[in-house]
């Protein structure tokens, strides 16, 4: 489906950095019509003003917090109205967040499962039907959805349970939403990204947080979670620019899910054979018990009371 992105719309949540960035370079040069959308105003000018150089056939930008319903449900008017249905729609907007589980405030859930996976919802909600409706009316219209989930969607390591639950969440909202998709249409399609530790702005997403966050006011757990992020994020060798390849590249091949390490299924494996074989989940440091000694040793200080 993808012979030829000339004249073909793309939406892009998240457009002003990480993957969101580097799909939109791709799709600009490949003379995309492209809907660029961040909730950072800076990074979004940038994206726009970078599109238009790199060759894309139109640009569309705005500012919009994709966790709101009336925001979201604009955006998509604007888009059917300039542009019609769009063939290419990543949701791919995210924020980070760690801690023990019940240190999380109801602002820390909000913030997090409002962006993570209610802007999924919004994405699937408001562009997958003009999408069929396009396929309806063009036997030869081709679309595809690509949510970001995380491999934190395939697993449930320690210490980021709000970040988790909401990675969970779209993997499993999109494995359902490719069943649906069979039901009704052989035109759209969609796919899961799964990264893993790789370099973008997410380990930082708290700069796009409102009302910002109080790095004085958070739990021993929340600031070691802050740390470990930002440290594992960091040093990641797998590049965004390469993960955005792997995304177009599954597209053309119809895949669905899309996994930016995929030596790190060993760690899916065992967990899908806790399940099967009814046995206690596998310590998470069972390979870096040293990662685990530090981590228990830390919150189990005085000062984590």
């Amino acid at each position: 489906m993808l012979n030829g992105l000339a004249g073909k719309t793309a939406v892009l949540t998240g457009a002003g950095s990480g993957f969101g960035l580097e799909c939109m370079r791709i799709a600009a040069h490949g003379g995309m019509r492209l809907v660029l959308v961040d909730v950072q105003a800076d990074a979004l000018v940038a994206a726009e003003a970078e599109a238009r150089r790199l060759g894309a056939a139109d640009v569309l930008a705005r500012q919009v917090d994709v966790s709101q319903a009336p925001a979201m449900e604009q955006l998509a008017a604007e888009v059917q109205a300039r542009f019609g249905a769009p063939h290419f729609v990543f949701n791919n907007a995210g924020v980070g967040g760690g801690g023990l589980l019940w240190e999380q405030s109801v602002q820390d859930w909000e913030w997090v499962l409002g962006v993570n996976l209610w802007g999924v919802i919004h994405g699937v909600r408001l562009f997958t039907p003009m999408m069929l409706e396009a396929a309806r009316h063009d036997p030869d219209w081709q679309g595809h959805i690509v949510n970001t989930a995380s491999m934190a969607g395939l697993l449930a390591p320690p210490n980021m349970g709000v970040y988790n639950v909401s990675k969970h969440a779209v993997v499993s909202l999109t494995e359902t939403l490719y069943q649906d998709l069979r039901l009704v249409s052989d035109q759209v399609h969609c796919s899961v990204l799964c990264p893993y530790f790789v370099p973008t702005g997410i380990a930082n997403s708290e700069r796009n947080r409102p009302g910002g966050v109080d790095t004085q006011q958070l739990t021993t757990s929340q600031q070691i979670a802050r740390a470990m992020s930002q440290k594992a994020v960091s040093s990641g060798k797998v590049t965004a620019e390469d993960i955005a390849s792997k995304v177009f590249a599954a597209m053309a091949d119809n895949q669905f899910y899309i996994f930016s390490h995929p030596h790190a299924l060993g760690n899916v494996q065992t967990r899908l054979e806790d399940i099967l074989e009814m046995r206690n989940p596998t310590d998470a440091f069972a390979d870096r018990p040293d990662v685990g000694t530090q981590l228990r040793n830390a919150l189990r200080t005085p000062a984590a009371a």
